[in-house]
């Protein structure tokens, strides 16, 4: 699958839009603790984030179709979405291996339901550091703070 990642230089209208199509494919793919009212009631807020997030980087296909991206703000990994097709293939590891790379990502946060997250995150060298029973917005989700090489 060829692939090109970079910054996003222009958040369009339609960037944004084909991001959180590939935002929502994701996340009912992998965010199985989540239920579709949930995700819908989730799923406002990510324009906005997509919008704000400092550095926003797209992997697209040959044709310029956006497969993943990720959000950073300064050295910490906000978001790590990918098309369920493009799962499995490296394009996850191409990604952050490109934010640790030119941003210095060192930290994440992961759900604790999705230990598949968990797992990658472990891969790339990332340690769980702090265990907190509620995500960020006080929901009942436990979240992992993860550290590179803790």
């Amino acid at each position: 699958m060829h692939r090109e990642i970079s910054e996003a230089a222009d958040r369009s209208p339609q960037l944004i839009e084909q991001l959180l199509k590939v935002w929502e494919r994701s996340v009912r793919a992998t965010h199985l603790f989540l239920s579709a009212d949930e995700v819908a009631a989730i799923k406002p807020y990510v324009p906005q984030a997509l919008r704000a997030v400092p550095h926003l980087i797209v992997a697209r296909r040959a044709d310029g179709t956006p497969m993943g991206f990720m959000g950073i703000d300064g050295q910490k990994l906000e978001m790590l979405f990918l098309a369920p097709e493009a799962r499995g293939k490296g394009l996850g590891g191409a990604l952050v291996r490109y934010g640790m790379e030119r941003f210095d990502i060192r930290e994440v946060t992961v759900n604790e339901q999705n230990p598949q997250a968990r797992g990658f995150y472990e891969r790339m060298g990332f340690r769980v550091c702090q265990r907190s029973a509620q995500d960020e917005q006080g929901r009942p989700y436990p979240i992992l703070n993860m550290r590179l090489g803790e």
